[in-house]
């Protein structure tokens, strides 16, 4: 089964696009330099962001992204609440994972997009 709305990924310094429907802050921490009032965001479900500890492995062990994606996977299996929190607004129309996250081929909102895609 497909998810009858997208998921889309976008930097929190990137312009909002339009018709690109509820965003989703997925960092645990807040974005530098980012104001409030300019982010517009929807909601800011911090669970389903990496652990601290996670996110200071992976910084440190850079090129172990089967391992950091493994790790992140368990987890989101133990934050269904935080993970239904986002499937809720996956449901209702698209939705924009924002992450401060500069690689965008390494970045947990990809590993987070899989997940909530495979469970809609």
């Amino acid at each position: 089964m497909t998810a009858e709305f997208p998921i889309l990924l976008a930097r929190v310094y990137d312009p909002a696009e339009a018709g690109a429907g509820a965003r989703l802050l997925v960092d645990r921490l807040w974005p530098r330099g980012m104001a409030k009032a300019a982010l517009h965001l929807d909601d800011w479900p911090k669970a389903v962001a990496p652990s601290t500890a996670l996110r200071q492995w992976f910084h440190a062990t850079p090129g172990n992204w089967p391992e950091f994606r493994h790790r992140y996977e368990t987890e989101l299996a133990a934050e269904p609440q935080a993970v239904e929190q986002c499937l809720t607004w996956c449901r209702k129309g698209p939705v924009t994972l924002l992450t401060a996250t500069r690689d965008r081929t390494q970045s947990h909102a990809i590993i987070l997009r899989d997940w909530l895609l495979a469970r809609l």
